[in-house]
């Protein structure tokens, strides 16, 4: 038990002083500097803060269960990333920063008008706090109690254990949302990062060693030849992730996620010029393509250890596979990679809403002259409420960890597919204007509703997705032609800046990489 308490404590402190250090000559009292990192973030750093941001605790479990349960199928939500990486940093981030954008609502006003702005922010605050930051927490306690086993430790319940774990968590990760702003994120995230990589490398690594009998690769083939239905990448039209998917509402999805998204692009809106932010999207979409053998691989591996067994309770295959496979010595050094996983996504989100909710929110609809040290001062206070707020909610999760999970998850939906129409339509069609705008976000969000709650349509969600979005471009061109106002007028913005030379040809490569994967796993 010593060395697990060593390994946990030893990786957590040294994320502490290495960010410490990084940070000891920097100013956070101006806006720029606490939202933006003051410009100076650099293609690695990008990167390795978009993949912790990205990846979490609901991945490592949720994943790894679903590759378990339905197959290698379930790679696309990871693969394709590369390709909406690609799509980001040639045609999205050269127009975002070009224009100085601090959040992605502030687009929408130069593009239509401050009602769209308020409107998207407004919807954004409400799906980081009541979704993504308690699901955050929860699953992060549900690990680290797992590795540690408070409860038993401390002669306490499992549900004690459980919201002591959601307080220190959301505690600890408040602290570098609050006090570092974004710089402090984006390098503790890093470090993270290489940890996590190290980490959940691990877990497959020695798994197959120990099935192979010495030879990793001997591991994978005894691996494939036991289930090869479960590396069928293409799968049937009724599957979990049917293949059609993919040129439907999938790549909206990621292009979304990835090009549009607050908490993750916020990172490149921190970048010291374009040219770094195109590299770190680029180094991201490299990265994700390797993602799938620290959250896709386990859980093939798993069929192979467990087979049916835990077919209706999947998302306990990836803890299981932990203690089966990892040495005890290394308990603590992979509870710390976990626990970075979570605060990485938690402090992540919690300074994307607090951004939003200044930039787009309080200095636009309150005070529009306030002074850049009182709008850092009410970031931090900002991201104090929202701490408390989701620490609340997390524990409501324990009640319904199934179902309200899904339903959360299903409520996300209703925002990211009208938000994604509107932006592609300010960034690409000149004739769609702001009530053509309104239309298209009204009416995405009644659509969803109805199909996805009231009439409950027998039609893949992803599927789903795909036909709003279409629909939605329908009603944002009658509107906009019904009410005519002029085509908009690019504007010329005060912020020229070179790209990366080779961002196209690095595009084409990463594009051709994700194709190849298809290609040989078919």
């Amino acid at each position: 038990m010593l060395a697990t308490y060593l390994g946990f404590f030893g990786f957590t402190l040294l994320v502490i002083v290495y960010t410490t250090y990084k940070l000891r000559k920097d100013s956070f009292s101006t806006a720029k500097g606490y939202f933006l990192a003051g410009k100076t973030l650099t293609g690695p750093i990008i990167a390795g803060s978009m993949i912790l941001t990205n990846i979490s605790t609901e991945h490592l479990i949720g994943m790894n269960g679903s590759s378990y349960k339905n197959g290698i199928i379930v790679i696309a939500w990871e693969v394709t990333s590369a390709i909406a990486l690609v799509i980001a940093a040639i045609f999205f981030i050269p127009k975002f920063i070009r224009m100085g954008l601090t959040t992605i609502p502030e687009f929408l006003e130069k593009r239509f008008d401050g009602v769209t702005r308020s409107v998207v922010a407004f919807l954004l605050m409400l799906s980081f706090v009541v979704t993504l930051l308690p699901i955050v927490l929860y699953t992060g306690a549900i690990n680290i109690e797992s590795v540690f086993d408070f409860s038993a430790m401390f002669n306490i319940s499992k549900n004690e254990a459980l919201l002591y774990s959601v307080l220190t968590i959301g505690v600890i990760g408040s602290l570098y949302a609050i006090f570092g702003g974004l710089k402090a994120v984006a390098y503790s995230d890093t470090l993270n990062g290489v940890g996590l990589m190290l980490g959940g490398l691990l877990i497959p690594i020695i798994a197959l060693y120990q099935i192979g009998e010495g030879s990793i690769f001997g591991g994978m083939r005894t691996v494939y030849n036991f289930a090869p239905e479960k590396f069928d990448i293409i799968g049937s039209p009724d599957s979990v992730l049917p293949f059609s998917v993919l040129f439907t509402g999938l790549m909206i999805n990621q292009i979304y996620f990835w090009g549009m998204n607050q908490a993750i692009i916020q990172r490149a809106f921190g970048a010291k010029n374009l040219a770094e932010a195109q590299k770190g999207l680029i180094y991201t979409g490299v990265l994700k393509l390797f993602v799938p053998l620290i959250i896709v691989l386990p859980g093939l591996i798993a069929y192979y250890y467990f087979q049916d067994q835990f077919y209706e309770t999947p998302d306990l295959i990836y803890p299981m596979l932990v203690k089966k496979v990892l040495p005890t010595y290394l308990y603590g050094f992979f509870a710390a990679v976990i626990l970075g996983a979570v605060l990485s996504t938690f402090n992540s989100v919690l300074n994307s809403a607090s951004t939003v909710f200044c930039y787009d929110i309080y200095k636009k609809l309150v005070n529009k002259n306030v002074s850049d040290g009182k709008l850092v001062r009410y970031g931090k206070i900002t991201s104090v409420v929202l701490a408390v707020l989701s620490i609340s909610v997390a524990p409501l999760v324990a009640y319904a960890p199934d179902g309200l999970y899904f339903l959360l998850q299903e409520l996300n939906g209703i925002f990211f597919i009208p938000i994604s129409s509107v932006i592609i339509a300010g960034i690409f069609v000149k004739q769609i204007n702001a009530k053509g705008a309104k239309a298209g976000l009204f009416f995405g969000f009644l659509f969803y509703l109805l199909t996805t709650f009231v009439l409950k349509l027998d039609i893949h969600f992803v599927h789903l997705w795909g036909i709003e979005f279409v629909l939605n471009f329908v009603i944002m061109f009658l509107v906009s032609k019904y009410y005519f106002t002029g085509d908009y007028v690019q504007k010329v913005y005060e912020n020229p800046s070179k790209k990366w030379p080779h961002v196209n040809t690095a595009g084409i490569i990463l594009v051709i990489l994700t194709i190849l994967i298809y290609v040989l796993l078919s």
